[in-house]
Order: structure tokens, then sequence, then C-alpha cells
């Protein structure tokens, strides 16, 4: 049987989201994805999907949504307020449900959650990928945010016929390091590394093209206005001397000055950042930049296998 997720209520910003749109750029397509490719595939693999799996990515609130079947779920991220059928969902692990109605509250912890569900969300892809591109209007579900009232198909699940949610009681926590600061490669411009000695504040302007940042601004001299390939992490320097850390779904060219470029270990931490957030950043070397990414992906592969081994007994 064909299942459906019915949308009843969107919460404040939630997408369809999978790992990104590759292979596009050099003809101005955004990557899109998962702003915390990890979570998203961490999601996937509690479920028993594929990494790639499209799922639902949601910002401070969550939706409420209706299941027409059983399901296996998992939500990873920022912690929400869950509950189905008045009774207490729990993050960071696989959840069986019966048919029924689901609802994801205000976020804890951060900014940003990601559910799967088995089966994944079964949208048409497009140029490949099932994520939403808010900007250029394609993907996901009419390349746009979902709303209340939507449908989303849904792949074919696995999930057993129960009463009531059963979860088994051991969980994944893939929290990050949050005390650290962001750690980036500098750039030869002349506030490079002025970027590290400042203290900065997410703006509330922020989205996920973007984290603007508020505070003490920096001289913006040295841009010649040439646009040049830019990609999720470059950190920019507008003529306000406030810089812009660019997200997933970050324009390909730009004309701003670059301080440098987020290490790819810190870029899920991005994600997570509210409004209002203090941000701190610390230059580093390549050397240390690659040696903190291999440390990053061996973490991921070490909760996937701690998931395959316990999988089974649920």
């Amino acid at each position: 049987m064909t299942r459906q997720l019915h949308v009843l209520a969107p919460g404040l910003l939630t997408t369809v989201q999978d790992r990104g749109r590759s292979g596009w750029r050099h003809l101005g397509v955004a990557h899109a994805g998962a702003l915390d490719v990890d979570a998203a595939r961490i999601a996937n693999r509690l479920v028993g999907n594929d990494g790639d799996a499209a799922v639902l990515e949601f910002t401070l609130r969550g939706p409420t949504l209706r299941f027409d079947a059983p399901s296996r779920i998992a939500i990873v991220g920022a912690s929400p307020i869950a509950r189905f059928e008045g009774e207490t969902v729990h993050a960071g692990r696989p959840v069986e449900l019966p048919a029924g109605t689901l609802e994801l509250g205000a976020l804890r912890g951060g900014a940003r959650a990601w559910l799967a569900i088995d089966g994944g969300i079964d949208v048409e892809p497009v140029l490949g990928s099932r994520s939403t591109d808010l900007r250029g209007g394609f993907g996901g579900l009419d390349g746009r945010a979902l709303r209340e009232g939507d449908v989303l198909p849904l792949g074919m699940g696995s999930a057993r016929q129960l009463d009531r949610p059963q979860a088994p009681t051991w969980w994944i926590d893939p929290a990050h390091d949050t005390h650290l600061p962001i750690r980036y490669r500098p750039s030869a411009h002349p506030s490079a590394s002025a970027l590290a000695r400042r203290s900065w504040t997410i703006s509330a302007s922020s989205n996920r093209q973007g984290l603007r940042l508020q505070g003490d601004a920096l001289p913006a001299a040295g841009g010649d206005g040439v646009s040049e390939p830019v990609a999720p992490g470059t950190i920019q320097l507008p003529a306000d001397g406030c810089p812009i850390v660019l997200l997933a779904d970050a324009q390909t060219v730009g004309g701003y000055a670059k301080l440098g470029h987020v290490i790819a270990a810190d870029l899920p931490r991005l994600a997570q950042c509210v409004p209002g957030q203090p941000l701190h950043f610390a230059p580093v070397d390549a050397a240390t930049a690659h040696r903190l990414a291999c440390a990053a992906r061996a973490r991921i592969a070490r909760i996937g296998v701690m998931i395959d081994a316990r999988l089974p007994a649920i």
C-alpha cells in the first residue's frame, strides 16, 4: 500500500532535503541539501534507509504530521518537544509508530533537526536530488517550504503494525562541541585574521543561504567587485564590514571580498546557530583542517557501526 504523510501544520520552515545537488554548480545551480548532511545521514541510518534518502529538515519549530500507515522514524539534531497522540517521542533513536499524528514542537539546543522516515520522502528527483532549492524554486515539494494541507509520498516502509509507539532504550547523541570556535582557513584579505579577534552575533536575517553576523565591522577594503566562485563555508565580507558565512543554499559566484573558508569539520555546527547567539572564529592551517576532517569522518563511521550493531534488536 502506498503510504502518505499529511502536513497538518508546517512549522516555521520545513523542507524536503537530502545530501544535495552535486555536479551543477558550473551552471549556477546551488548545492542545497541538508545543512548538516551528517545528521541527516545518521537519521536515515537509524530507520534503515540509504544515507541519501530524503528527510524533512525543520527550523526552530517543527511540523505536525499525520501518518496514514505504520512508520519508523528518527529525529536527529536539536531536540524538539515531540509527541505522538499525546505520548512523548524521544530523539536520537528509531521509533516505530502506528498510524496517527506526530507533533514536533520548539527545538532545544539548536536551530534545526532532521526527521527520517523509513522508505524516505518519495518526491520526484530534480537534477539528481530530491532537495528543495528555495531560491531556485524547484526540488522537494514544488520548490518551497511545506504548507498546511500538503501530502508527501513515502517510499516502501518496513515498520510493524503496533498499537502504540515503540522504541529501544539505547540512543545516539551525535552532538558537536558547541563551546569551540568555528575554525577557518584565512584568505590573503587584510581583514582575514581580524575576523578571529572580534566577537560576532548571529543576525535574525540569517537563512539557508548564509549566516549574517553582527558586531564591530571589519574594514571592507580589498574587494574589487569581480565575481568569483564561492561555496558553502565561504566567509564573505560585504561593504558594511559584517561577514556572511555561506550555507547550503549559497549562490555559486559572488563579488564580495572573501575572508576565508570554514573547515569541513565545522560546517555542520553552523546549522545549529540561532539568532542572537555569539560566534567566535579561530584560524587553522591546511594540515589541521585535513586532520579534523578525517577525525569527523571517522566519528560518523563509528556512529554508523554502533547503529548497525543495535538495529537488529529493534
